[in-house]
């Protein structure tokens, strides 16, 4: 039974009045309230509507104890930060389209509502009509045999002033991301209904578009997908060109045609649908007595203690999916916005200081020679190559407590070291991370080479020294001497505090640290090798080694050598990726496919069950549970992963069980 709900309104202009005109005829909504940047356009919006609480500002909307929900009706470029500011105030959320400006915008929302426990959807009003559940019923029937062309309309040609917010690169303006949304969201519902799912991801996305040489924005655009079960489709949008705003789906056995898909009014709408052994198209009415507006004010009252919409509407996986096929036809014309660019931006996308949250789990350590705690979970930043993403990912880890970030020389070509550094300028928080750099990467693995790598390191770290710099890979052929005594100069230097090995031999290290020891100079003072529960079986790179064997651990416990492990959760074999009989990851099927390690997955999935947690969480757990210090290397890609990751800090493992686990008892 839908629940009723006191609404605000959070932002005054068109699409607010839209909005509000629909939320008169909700069966639950009631508008109670509006905020607006000044009180006099509220008082406006108040007297034009008739709304008791008038705020002069978003935030004394958000602060009113009586409102429930809030409708976003920002320009987008403020989406998503007052998005996370009304989850973080305990209100339920429907964003205006898009709910961001891109895919790390959005996974930042998404784990507000999750962390805040409130109701959060992309208001994509169409998804909530009983036209569209009509229309996956047809597909769904077969009415037209196999999907296998989808083509998809929305653009207008606006007469508006060149600032305006439709023309302006500074407020996410521009066809792809206004309405061009739509035509993704309306591909992606067909051609996953087509294949049996909620919606489907493209394959493939080529795209082209005017940008205007003032606005900077796509004032026209079309793009061709490719789907999942050869399906193909072609996406017309724009702001400065008038379409004819149909939704064509062409099968092997007929058509569909949607007249009006996006805004309907009126009682009843129609659908075409044409066989190819008719001559003419039946249509098809469905009837409908409310305000499509209304109708998606009053899903969200009845979806309020799921936290999220049920499909067709958007739920959270299909909005992220949306965004991010977005940010690929972006990508594919060339269109970034100002506000995803790092200059000047100094504050996350909340648009506050950057601050550990005071529930942080993240625990610490120490090694000797970095006087900053470093955190027990390493952020590996080799996925970081935007600053949108990177920003988003980094400040999430930062904000949970951590303070280590790991990095090399030819990660991207430097572009990871790019990433990583300009955020940490940003933000101005170099003296409270702490950073592990690794150069003299085969072919370059020489004394000579590891010094020019540094220095260009430090160059691209925008910093004048490395936490913990480690040689990325060993080299035979050099003496160890060679290389301690270059990194004695470095260190003495002071552009490196500490520095270890990543991927030698323990034999090597032996030898290094010997010969140090022995010339009054600084050793290796930590290893970053591969270590998981899952055994290495075959190396993920050429020249990669592993201590996760019996005779290494001995030699770490003995030691006491800490450990830096990558691929510490074996690169998500412990998750849904790996299963028996699956073999369409190949690097997952080569590296730690083998019939012990599916026992120790079992294990693991057993253990997890009894303790309320993810499999992934008792897989990294083992590594931190050690009897010799950790420091694991975690790769997310996505908030998802990094949030699902920190519970395994809270795990404690018995000797016992560790042996359990790695089947020795």
């Amino acid at each position: 039974m839908s629940k009723t709900l006191a609404w605000g309104i959070l932002g005054t202009g068109t699409i607010a009045r839209i909005f509000t005109k629909g939320l008169t005829d909700s069966k639950t909504g009631t508008l109670v309230a509006v905020g607006s940047r000044t009180q006099e356009a509220a008082d406006a919006f108040g007297d034009e509507w008739k709304v008791a609480h008038r705020h002069g500002s978003y935030e004394q909307l958000l602060a009113d104890p009586a409102v429930q929900a809030v409708y976003i009706a920002t320009p987008h470029p403020l989406h998503a930060e007052w998005a996370i500011k009304a989850a973080e105030a305990g209100k339920h959320i429907l964003c205006e389209k898009p709910l961001a400006l891109n895919h790390a915008e959005a996974m930042a929302v998404i784990e507000a509502a999750l962390r805040h426990d409130v109701f959060l959807m992309e208001a994509f009003m169409y998804r909530c009509h009983p036209q569209t559940a009509k229309l996956i019923e047809l597909i769904r029937s077969g009415v037209i045999g196999k999907v296998r062309v989808i083509e998809v309309t929305f653009s207008f040609h606006a007469n508006v002033h060149p600032g305006h917010r439709l023309l302006n690169n500074a407020l996410g303006g521009g066809g792809i991301l206004d309405v061009g949304c739509y035509c993704v969201s309306m591909a992606r519902l067909l051609a996953g209904v087509a294949i049996g799912k909620d919606f489907a991801e493209p394959t493939s996305l080529v795209g082209q578009a005017h940008i205007g040489e003032m606005s900077r924005v796509d004032e026209y655009a079309v793009a061709s997908l490719t789907f999942p079960g050869d399906i193909l489709a072609q996406l017309f949008t724009g702001v400065q060109v008038k379409g004819d705003n149909r939704v064509r789906i062409f099968g092997s056995e007929g058509s569909i045609e949607v007249p009006v898909p996006w805004v309907l009014r009126g009682t009843h709408s129609t659908l075409l649908l044409k066989r190819d052994t008719e001559q003419q198209a039946q249509v098809t009415t469905v009837e409908s007595d409310t305000n499509i507006y209304a109708i998606e004010a009053d899903t969200v009252a009845a979806r309020i203690d799921a936290r999220q919409a049920a499909s067709p509407a958007m739920t959270w996986d299909d909005t992220l999916g949306n965004m991010k096929t977005l940010d690929q036809w972006r990508t594919s014309v060339g269109l970034v916005y100002d506000a995803e660019r790092p200059e000047g931006k100094t504050l996350p996308v909340q648009n506050r200081r950057l601050t550990v949250r005071s529930d942080a789990p993240m625990t610490y350590g120490h090694i000797a020679g970095v006087e900053k705690p470093i955190s027990r979970l390493v952020m590996g930043a080799d996925h970081q190559t935007s600053w949108p993403h990177a920003s988003v990912m980094l400040d999430d880890f930062f904000e949970r407590g951590g303070t280590c970030f790991d990095t090399a020389y030819i990660y991207a070509r430097g572009a990871c070291e790019k990433v990583l550094g300009q955020w940490i300028h940003n933000r101005g928080i170099r003296e409270q991370v702490v950073i592990l750099d690794k150069g003299a990467h085969t072919p370059n693995c020489n004394p000579e080479a590891l010094s020019r790598q540094l220095l260009e390191s430090l160059e691209r770290l925008q910093t004048d020294y490395v936490d913990i710099y480690m040689l990325h890979r060993d080299n035979r052929e050099v003496p160890v001497d060679e290389f301690i005594t270059v990194l004695n100069e470095h260190q003495n230097a002071g552009r490196i505090h500490i520095f270890g090995a990543s991927n030698w031999s323990i034999e090597r290290v032996e030898e290094a640290n010997a010969w140090a020891a022995s010339h009054g100079l600084a050793g290796f003072a930590a290893l970053s090798n591969n270590f998981s529960l899952a055994r290495m079986v075959e190396p993920v790179w050429a020249g990669c080694l592993s201590v996760s064997d019996a005779r290494s651990r001995q030699w770490l416990t003995k030691t006491q050598m800490p450990l830096m492990p990558w691929s510490s959760q074996a690169r998500g074999f412990f998750t849904a990726r790996a299963q028996p009989g699956d073999f369409s990851d190949e690097e997952l099927v080569r590296c730690w496919y083998s019939d012990d390690n599916f026992q120790r997955r079992e294990r693991a999935n057993t253990l997890a069950k009894e303790r309320g947690v993810l499999p992934i969480n008792i897989a990294l757990a083992y590594v931190l549970n050690q009897p010799f210090l950790t420091f694991p290397l975690i790769g997310p890609r996505v908030l998802t992963e990094t949030r699902t990751s920190v519970p395994a800090l809270q795990i404690e493992l018995t000797p016992e069980e560790l042996r359990w686990l790695n089947l020795e008892a």
